[in-house]
């Protein structure tokens, strides 16, 4: 079976399994659930699921839940908890006999936790437009990086695009893939469909950096052509009235204005929508916008024909990333990232490193 099929079934089994523990929790979290699901895998919010288990466990066994059973645990019970109860909660999880948890695993869990009280302290509203929860005591809980900087980097090599790699992979999904797949009439008829598309994406992501979220997110209006800048809202702006102008390379703009000359015709696209990247699925009249995993499954085809099988549409963030720091400061990749904090930027310091050293050796070479 191959490993899309695999793949497929799991999340069908998660899928079963997320349904059936779904009633056994209180009715926000099936709430959060249900927000939650457009954008995370079954299997992430499985293991949410069982972070919540274990919490709510453990509340009732400390008496800090008066509540019979797990699904009777109040909003109430949760606003007025005290940071010594968090505190308590944390040492449990690093010191319980049955398996104590890795501090990998302890982060991790305590971010389920942080994810739902954000939710409900922040976006879920009761029917006179309050939050659901007026207290949000995990805001107050500082979870320590696990991954640092360099070792996110170390895991990185060899599995990003670097220098004339980017340019070849934008012209392999316009021609080489066709070459390599000449017998698979399927993948012919397919490809000859969307590659400029496909191809324009590629080479928006390589050529500004955006996340597959905010790609997905685009709309025709976001794009000004000429000034080569496109307007996006970025992670982590809580003003979803304003979006983030970011620029493009030249590279892009000629795929850019290729896949716009046919975005209508070749989609059937109706006026009535606006989203930039649009596909015409198997028994539609019309086209419509490309969902994230559409574009997440497109990249990863194309990369393994390529013979670059760890590449995945984020890391074609990153090789933008990469090839952009070589060229300017931290702080400048910071602001083109999107990136709330240079600590994340500094990956691609690291990334950079042996780049930085050949070059300085050809440099002493050259003058000497």
């Amino acid at each position: 079976m191959e490993v899309s099929n695999l793949t497929n079934v799991q999340k069908e089994i998660d899928r079963r399994k997320l349904d059936d523990k779904l009633p056994s929790m209180p009715w926000f979290v099936q709430q959060f659930m249900d927000y939650k699901l457009p954008d995370l895998s079954p299997s992430t919010l499985l293991e949410y699921l069982r972070d919540y288990e274990a919490f709510f466990g453990w509340l009732r066994a400390e008496g800090l839940s008066e509540a019979s059973s797990n699904k009777e645990v109040t909003l109430t019970e949760l606003e007025v908890l005290r940071m010594d109860s968090v505190t308590a909660y944390r040492l449990f999880l690093t010191t319980k006999r049955e398996g104590t948890n890795s501090r990998i695993t302890v982060s991790r869990k305590l971010s389920s936790l942080r994810s739902l009280f954000h939710y409900l302290s922040q976006i879920a509203e009761d029917e006179d437009f309050y939050p659901l929860l007026k207290r949000n005591i995990m805001a107050k809980i500082e979870i320590k990086r696990t991954h640092k900087p360099k070792d996110t980097a170390a895991k990185l090599k060899g599995k990003i695009l670097e220098e004339e790699e980017l340019l070849e992979f934008i012209g392999y999904i316009l021609e080489g893939y066709a070459v390599d797949m000449e017998k698979n009439k399927q993948a012919l008829y397919s490809h000859e469909i969307n590659k400029e598309r496909d191809a324009c994406i590629a080479s928006l992501i390589l050529n500004s950096g955006l996340r597959v979220s905010e790609v997905v997110n685009l709309n025709v209006d976001d794009l000004d052509l000429n000034n080569k800048l496109l307007y996006v809202y970025r992670k982590g702006n809580n003003d979803e009235t304003y979006k983030t102008p970011v620029y493009f390379r030249e590279q892009a703009k000629d795929e850019l204005a290729t896949y716009m000359n046919l975005r209508q015709s070749r989609y059937r696209t109706p006026k009535r929508e606006k989203g930039l990247f649009i596909a015409l699925r198997n028994g539609d009249s019309e086209g419509s916008r490309m969902t994230k995993r559409a574009i997440q499954a497109m990249i990863m085809k194309y990369a393994k024909r390529f013979g670059k099988p760890y590449l995945t549409v984020h890391k074609l963030r990153h090789s933008f990333a990469t090839d952009y720091y070589l060229q300017n400061d931290i702080y400048k990749t910071k602001e083109q990232l999107g990136h709330a904090s240079t600590e994340t930027t500094e990956i691609y310091a690291h990334l950079t490193d042996k780049t930085m050293s050949e070059a300085i050796e050809r440099r002493t070479d050259d003058g000497m």
